[in-house]
């Protein structure tokens, strides 16, 4: 398996996101006005996931001091879709 990355650049996380097709969601049930577990969304819309703007998923990225572990390719150096919301200090 190739190795993961840990960021908490906006920009960066964004990028690739979206490079992979992705949408910042979050999961239905848990939004109780102070936020939500966020979610990378690649299929079609799912019901227990809604999407959010990128401004309110990073404000709670920001709010629970999260960092965004990712891995840019697979074994086989093919696009790889694996991420993990994680603690910044773990």
């Amino acid at each position: 398996m190739s190795s993961a990355n840990k960021t908490t650049d906006h920009d960066e996380i964004r990028k690739w996101i979206e490079e992979r097709g992705g949408r910042p969601t979050i999961v239905a049930s848990t939004d109780d006005g102070k936020g939500g577990l966020l979610r990378v969304d690649f299929a079609e819309p799912d019901d227990e996931l809604e999407e959010v703007d990128w401004e309110r998923f990073f404000e709670i990225f920001d709010e629970n001091d999260l960092a965004f572990l990712h891995q840019d390719e697979t074994a086989e150096s093919k696009q790889s879709r694996f991420n993990k919301f994680v603690s910044k200090d773990g």
